[in-house]
This record gives structure tokens, C-alpha cells and sequence, in this order.
């Protein structure tokens, strides 16, 4: 259990950080955040492709599932900072 946990958490800091990268500019949000919105995008990118029907008979390294998870990662970061823009400029 302890160990999926601490799987899910650098998981999480890869992903968001990867996902970070391909995004053009500066975010401005926290690492806490970026592990957070990396996980989230992992765990619905993995429930979305497996939901269109992949399978991955041959075992291994699922890179289907990683790199859309990547994307769905940058995606919730654009959100997030979307909205955490708007919210720091009205206060």
C-alpha cells in the first residue's frame, strides 16, 4: 500500500514535471502542485485509455497511457493556472 502510494507520488512529480516542460512560458505553481495535477493526469489518462481499448498484452513500459498522461497533465495545468490567475488578480 505504502509503496503504490510513494509509486503514485513520483509518478506525479514526473509527469507534472514533464508536462511543465512541453508548456510554452513560466507557470507559477508549486511543486506540491504540480505533483498533485501530475498524478490527477496519470490517473485519468490511464482510466481514459483503457477505456478506448488499449491493451498492453506484451507487457513492459505502458508509454500509451504516459504519454497522454503528460498531456492531460499539461491540460490541468493550464486550468489550474488559468483559474489561480484569475483569482490572485482580483484580490
Amino acid at each position: 500500500m505504502i509503496g503504490t502510494i510513494i509509486g503514485a507520488i513520483i509518478g506525479g512529480l514526473i509527469i507534472g514535471a514533464l508536462a511543465r516542460l512541453v508548456l510554452p512560458g513560466k507557470q507559477n505553481i508549486s511543486v506540491l502542485m504540480t505533483i498533485v495535477l501530475g498524478v490527477l493526469g496519470s490517473l485519468i489518462a490511464s482510466w481514459l485509455v483503457y477505456q478506448l481499448g488499449y491493451n498492453n498484452s506484451n507487457g513492459g513500459f505502458k508509454i500509451i497511457p504516459f504519454l497522454v498522461g503528460i498531456v492531460v497533465a499539461a491540460i490541468l495545468i493550464v486550468i489550474y493556472g488559468n483559474v489561480a490567475g484569475k483569482r490572485n488578480t482580483s484580490a
